[in-house]
């Protein structure tokens, strides 16, 4: 399934859980982290499980959003995270390969002692630090469990003490990165959030920039930002109109024994045949 929207929903507000599966997001994660105070951890760790069954009997696509694995809570987290209609766990800092490895490891643990079939919780990765960064390709590696990674921009900015920006230049590099890096392991590269929520000319620009450079979807702070992300990383009307043609022309100059046609004014070879299936492949 798609994941062009990954709406957060703080597992202890009740009113946003009640709206969460009637969001229109493509999945929802329950937090555990950003957005529950510290005071706040172990009641929302405890409330987790019968949030996730209530959601879950709503919407097929829910991941719970751990601790990392410095906080000492991560353990818990996953204690009382993994459970049937858990589609996968959201892990924070994941800094390079030995942190995937040993949350890996906890997963397959947790899924023996509760029945569930070995590999049955995926992994999406917050690539959020300069080290997360530097090591990504590996991190990809570390684990069949990998689903997709995700570029956290914030947490990012705070690492290496800059100043975020409009134009969001300071994150370009790292941002590239990541999303080449998710590709070439086969994986999904996914946004992350925007700040602004009732102008959502922003959220809409950075999604079509992050759409532009290899991301398949985005995370929302605010149902409001859910359509836009879905509208964005979907496949428009006049996308698969171009993509059908393209299809259609390659493969009838392909059964004349012809390696290139002509489509509108425009030559197509292959490379443009195989980037018309993938975007159909959406």
């Amino acid at each position: 399934m798609p994941l062009r929207s990954l709406l957060f929903v703080p597992v202890l507000r009740e009113r946003f859980v009640e709206k969460a599966a009637t969001s229109g997001a493509d999945a929802i994660i329950l937090d555990l982290e950003d957005s529950i105070a510290a005071a706040e951890k172990a009641p929302a760790r405890a409330a987790a499980p019968e949030v996730l069954q209530r959601v879950a009997a709503q919407h097929p696509q829910v991941f719970i959003r751990v601790n990392g694995l410095d906080t000492g809570l991560l353990e818990q987290d996953l204690h009382a995270a993994v459970a049937p209609g858990l589609a996968g766990i959201s892990l924070p800092k994941a800094n390079g390969p030995e942190t995937v490895r040993q949350v890996d490891a906890y997963l397959t643990l947790l899924e023996r002692v509760r029945g569930l079939p070995s590999g049955y919780v995926r992994l999406l990765l917050w690539i959020e630090s300069a080290k997360g960064v530097m090591a990504v390709e590996q991190s990809l590696a570390a684990s069949p469990r990998v689903l997709g990674a995700c570029f956290g921009a914030e947490d990012y900015t705070a690492d290496l003490g800059i100043v975020r920006s409009e134009g969001m230049e300071e994150v370009a590099w790292a941002r590239t990165r990541m999303a080449v890096a998710c590709h070439a392991a086969g994986v999904l590269a996914l946004d992350t959030p925007a700040a602004e929520f009732r102008d959502l000319a922003k959220p809409r620009a950075e999604a079509a920039f992050a759409r532009s450079i290899g991301y398949r979807g985005k995370h929302c702070i605010h149902p409001d930002q859910v359509a836009v992300c879905n509208d964005v990383f979907g496949l428009s009307d006049a996308e698969a109109a171009w993509a059908n043609g393209v299809v259609a022309a390659y493969e009838a100059g392909e059964r004349a024994g012809l390696g290139a046609v002509a489509l509108d004014g425009a030559m197509v070879d292959r490379p443009v045949y195989l980037r018309a299936l993938r975007l159909l492949g959406r």
